[in-house]
């Protein structure tokens, strides 16, 4: 691949999101409060990549759409 195209492959970059949140979720010190907390972050974090792949495999340009909004919202 070449520089540019690895500067917009969103399937990598999403990976890189959730592997960057889950390092992120484990500094965050485990206490009674914030266990939740991390949970809801890693899951979220995570699921943006996950839902990108998913529409990438899409049936048709409006199941692509309806999918791509999901990981918009989130």
């Amino acid at each position: 691949m070449t520089e540019s195209k690895d500067k917009y492959d969103l399937e990598e970059r999403t990976a890189k999101f959730g592997e960057n949140i889950i390092k992120f979720a484990k500094k965050i010190p485990k206490t009674a409060e914030n266990i939740p907390i991390i949970s809801q972050i890693v899951s979220v974090g995570t699921s943006v990549g996950a839902n990108y792949c998913e529409a990438t495999e899409a049936e048709s340009k409006k199941d692509f759409a309806h999918k791509i909004g999901i990981v918009k919202k989130k």
